[in-house]
């Protein structure tokens, strides 16, 4: 009674999806896609960084009961991370966790429905795409890629597929961005006409791991697999922990921080990418040893493809050494300025009547607008958990659940992807940066960017 209960309601659950039940039953595979609201949805951990130790695992913990979702295995190639992962989830979750020393052995062991990637910059596109092919649906990190094959790779492989996976890019579920999106979306807003980024900090230590980088040995974890398709260098415990400080292994503050903002002008406005963008990076005050930049800034033409007389710039700026770490968004248009800081609308910078009437138009000022409270990534002190990355996890949590589209599909990693690495390419070469779109290419001075 009890089997041929759950065979109705897996067979009522598949219907209400849209997918035919024959009279003669449905294969194991498709079984296997419909993950009822009675399973547990069984979760596994690719890196336990520090990204993933202090955000998504306190994000998770509000939700997973609800949910009825769990963590079982991390995968860490380091031995101390994954001891150290193995022993915080099972403090977490109050039963065993499977240790694995790799990826591949986490799979083979068909040990999870879903992963959380949380690894080194330059491998979120690689291990997203193990993920899939392995059948799991994944939470991935930004940026999605630092080189455009991995970028083309990984979103064909994720196309191919029918896995639920969620880009890193949390602003997408902020009440606040959401609102924005939709003024700007609606036509209230007018055309835009510029857009100014900027995320200053002063913290020498950002990105630094000294006192891990002491307790680091080669033997103790798999060098080559780090690699992955990077040219092999000898092991480096800086390059290893602190991989955001230097290329080919980050692309640092592009992708670590502009990613997230270049991501909502895309939203925002519907445009993939940047036509074009130059941009001057330098190491101007930490001078460590690193070799991703402590400041830069890009400056990026966007607009339709086909028609240049139409479109906008946007100025990403970026410095380490002085700052408060409060994010700036700011649209403009013609009638004024949408402020994300505040999450305001109003007409300053407007049109005002006596400027126009001296050309014979009509002042354009927009009205003062609250589009909703702001939202910040600031963490709980509570729980550690910030408030527009716990909203992010559960929709990716609720969409396992749904196999509806999350708010931050791969497509938004790959765009994401192509205007970071064009700024990489930028700054690196010294030359304007274009896309091609018949290749899919970053090119600098007609040559396609390479590493």
């Amino acid at each position: 009674m009890e089997s041929s209960r759950r065979l109705f309601i897996k067979k009522a659950a598949l219907a209400g999806a849209g997918i035919v039940v024959s009279r003669t039953g449905f294969s194991a595979k498709s079984y296997n896609r419909i993950i009822g609201s009675n399973d547990r949805v069984r979760v596994g951990v690719v890196g336990f960084s520090d990204r993933h130790k202090g955000t998504h695992m306190p994000c998770f913990m509000q939700h997973y009961k609800e949910l009825n979702f769990d963590i079982v295995a991390v995968s860490d190639i380091w031995k101390k991370r994954r001891e150290e992962g193995v022993s915080a989830w099972k403090d977490k979750m109050g039963h065993d966790i499977v240790a694995c020393r790799n990826n591949e052995e986490m799979y083979d062991k068909k040990l999870v429905d879903a992963v959380f990637v949380a690894t080194a910059d330059f491998q979120h596109a690689t291990h997203a795409a193990e993920a899939v092919k392995a059948g799991c649906d994944a939470y991935v990190e930004k940026p999605f890629a630092e080189t455009m094959e991995d970028n083309r790779m990984a979103l064909k492989t994720i196309k191919a597929s029918d896995r639920i996976v969620q880009i890193g890019s949390q602003r997408r579920s902020g009440e606040n961005y959401k609102a924005a999106a939709d003024f700007i979306q609606s036509g209230k807003f007018g055309p835009v006409t510029m857009v100014e980024l900027s995320w200053n900090v002063n913290q020498p230590g950002r990105w630094r791991r000294p006192a891990q980088i002491a307790q680091l040995k080669e033997e103790d974890t798999d060098w080559k697999r780090f690699l992955l398709n990077r040219p092999y260098e000898n092991f480096d415990a800086r390059k290893y922990l602190e991989f955001r400080l230097f290329w080919p292994y980050s692309s640092g503050l592009p992708g670590q921080w502009m990613s997230h903002q270049i991501d909502t002008v895309h939203w925002f406005t519907g445009l993939q990418h940047p036509r074009s963008v130059v941009a001057n990076g330098g190491i101007y005050a930490w001078k460590d040893g690193r070799k991703n930049w402590d400041t830069i800034t890009a400056a990026f033409d966007y607009g339709p493809l086909n028609d240049a007389s139409t479109g906008f710039q946007v100025v990403f700026s970026s410095r380490m050494h002085n700052g408060d770490e409060n994010p700036s968004e700011l649209y403009y248009s013609n009638g004024g300025e949408l402020n994300l800081i505040t999450n305001m609308v109003s007409p300053k910078g407007g049109l005002i009547g006596k400027a126009a009437s001296a050309m014979g138009m009509q002042p354009n000022l927009l009205p003062e607008v609250t589009l909703s409270s702001p939202e910040k990534i600031i963490a709980s002190a509570n729980t550690g958990a910030d408030k527009l990355t716990s909203a992010h996890i559960r929709n990716w949590m609720e969409c396992i659940r749904s196999r509806q589209q999350p708010h931050a599909p791969v497509e938004a990693g790959y765009n994401h992807s192509i205007a970071t690495i064009m700024t990489n390419a930028a700054v690196h070469t010294g030359l304007k940066v274009t896309f091609d779109e018949a290749t899919q290419e970053v090119m600098a001075g007609g040559k396609v960017f390479k590493y």
